[in-house]
């Protein structure tokens, strides 16, 4: 207990990667800087000038509370959490589904309230499973030293008569959680179960199992997207828990032109008024504020189209900072997100052991891919996804599980400095020098 206390409370104020520690405060300075000057909208509807900034610096002070602590925890200690907030999530995620969650923002059962405290499930959901897919794929592992050709080499492969297990495990509880996230946040619950494929990849899943998997998705999928398109949207809306399908049957109806009418006010419309209408308003505006930049952009607080431009401090914040600091500010954040990455990386390469390895790299590539699709929808490369810009858009739960993610990667980087690799943790075998499968027996 005295060691735990110590390892909690001894010692340097900042442990870790030291390179982490500097994106993470360049991320919150941005965050900062551009969430105070994205806010016109939210001050004019809400009367107070500093009020954005104020909840905006609360929830990153808090934030940085949860690094101090998380990151003085033993990686190992992680390995306990998803048999507890696995659970926790697929409880929150039903009763949001099913129930409402007792709070409704846009149309959208994403959010969950307890005694006034209002947070989305899907967040936790994402820590859970992702934690869950790295003790399972380390669980199901492990590896030994062969000597191929008179060299020695380090083999990684699944332990014998697991070969299913953790494509079952795994894939059972991505196919849970990420359909119960798909009923009300369609982008969150695509991009959770891609990194979860790309750790099942990493993690030396059969490619075959992996394939075949799927193939069925896509199957069911291609079928919930003809079934969506051909029931009537008043049947949708009838049903319990269905009223986001209406969502996705117009974003499908409009990509694959369904229906699509003519009218007399239509054709009326001026080409300004097509793209200014609620549909469009959203990229129009970034697209307008990316314009207004002209490459060197108009200066810190200068933004014009933050009061036009729906969620600016938010989901589209990217095209805010395109707006204001121009194409190198824009440059400088989308390399904040790729050195995170490198970081991670290089982390999880210099780790002895398996689940520290799969953790940081889950949640490192959670990260930068949502980092990514927000910058994408926001220059115009994706549809509107509603993705926040981890560490920098406005918000309460994802900055806090944001946070977490961080300290992770800090504690596991302090685990792995202490250890000395004399050899990558994963070396892929030559096909044909060795088996791929072994027994538990073949590390003693």
């Amino acid at each position: 207990m005295g060691k735990f206390v110590n390892a909690l409370f001894g010692g340097s104020l900042f442990k870790g990667d030291k390179g982490v520690w500097m994106i993470y405060f360049f991320l919150c300075m941005i965050s900062l800087v551009e969430v105070y000057s994205a806010s016109s909208r939210l001050t004019f509807e809400g009367g107070h000038h500093w009020a954005p900034m104020v909840s905006q610096a609360g929830f990153l002070l808090m934030g940085f509370v949860i690094i101090l602590f998380v990151h003085r925890i033993p990686c190992k200690w992680f390995m306990l959490l998803p048999f507890i907030l696995l659970p926790v999530a697929v409880l929150l995620l039903m009763y949001a589904a099913v129930f409402g969650g007792g709070s409704t923002v846009n149309e959208t059962n994403r959010w969950v309230e307890f005694f006034g405290v209002r947070f989305q499930p899907s967040e936790v959901a994402k820590a859970a499973l992702l934690m869950t897919a790295a003790v399972v794929l380390a669980k199901t592992q492990t590896e030994k030293e062969e000597y191929v050709k008179g060299k020695k080499r380090k083999i990684v492969g699944a332990i014998k008569g697991k070969r299913y297990l953790a494509f079952a495990i795994v894939g059972g509880a991505a196919l849970l959680i990420c359909g119960l996230i798909f009923i009300d946040n369609v982008s969150t619950a695509l991009m959770l179960f891609l990194v979860v494929i790309v750790m099942m990849f990493i993690g030396q899943v059969p490619t075959d199992l992996m394939f075949k998997g799927l193939a069925v998705i896509l199957g069911i999928g291609i079928i919930f997207a003809m079934t969506v398109i051909a029931v009537p949207e008043s049947t949708w809306q009838e049903i319990p828990g269905c009223k986001r399908v209406v969502t996705v049957k117009h974003r499908l109806e409009r990509k694959l032109h369904i229906g699509e009418k003519t009218d007399e006010k239509a054709v009326q419309k001026t080409d300004k008024q097509k793209y200014l209408d609620d549909e469009n308003s959203q990229t129009t505006y970034a697209s307008i504020a990316i314009a207004n930049s002209d490459v060197i952009g108009l200066g810190p607080g200068n933004s014009i189209q933050r009061d036009f431009l729906q969620h600016a401090e938010s989901d589209f914040i990217y095209a805010i900072i395109i707006e204001e600091l121009g194409i190198p500010g824009a440059l400088f954040v989308a390399f904040l997100y790729l050195a995170l990455l490198i970081r991670v990386g290089r982390i999880a390469q210099k780790c002895t052991s398996f689940f520290p390895a799969y953790l940081v790299l889950g949640f490192g590539i959670m990260m930068v891919l949502q980092a990514f699709v927000n910058m994408s929808v926001a220059v115009g490369l994706a549809p509107v996804t509603g993705q926040t810009l981890p560490l920098i858009s406005k918000g309460g739960t994802s900055i806090l599980i944001t946070s977490f993610y961080i300290g992770v990667i800090l504690s596991v980087s302090r685990y792995a400095e202490k250890k000395e690799m004399k050899a990558p943790l994963v070396e892929a075998a030559v096909d044909g020098e060795t088996s791929e499968y072994y027994t538990d027996g073949a590390m003693s």
